[in-house]
């Protein structure tokens, strides 16, 4: 599974702050660009994650809508620390540029 790697889990929270160009993203870890690569691979397969060449730079994007969707299939199995939907709500609101649900 995709989240099962503590990489891959860091790279979607550097991710939460903004798109990233791969080299940025593998810069604080301490392995080669190439296993970025794959990890990064592995998360746009899973659909957390989207690439797109930019002239000669490679981005990468969280995909906010899938990374719900593991959350809330995570929860399902109630062994995972409880996430605050609330606060993810407002973040993909934010994200999405929609307004969010009245309480």
């Amino acid at each position: 599974m995709a989240l099962a790697d503590p990489t891959r889990r860091a790279i979607l929270a550097m991710l939460l702050e903004d798109d990233m160009a791969v080299t940025d993203v593998a810069e604080p870890f301490e392995i080669s660009l190439p296993a970025i690569s794959k990890h990064l691979g592995i998360l746009a397969a899973a659909g957390l994650i989207s690439q797109e060449k930019r002239g000669r730079v490679k981005w990468c994007k969280l995909e906010p809508d899938s990374l719900r969707e593991a959350s809330i299939w995570m929860q399902a199995f109630g062994q995972f620390e409880p996430v605050n939907l609330d606060a993810f709500e407002r973040f993909l609101a934010q994200e999405l540029d929609i307004p969010p649900p009245e309480l």
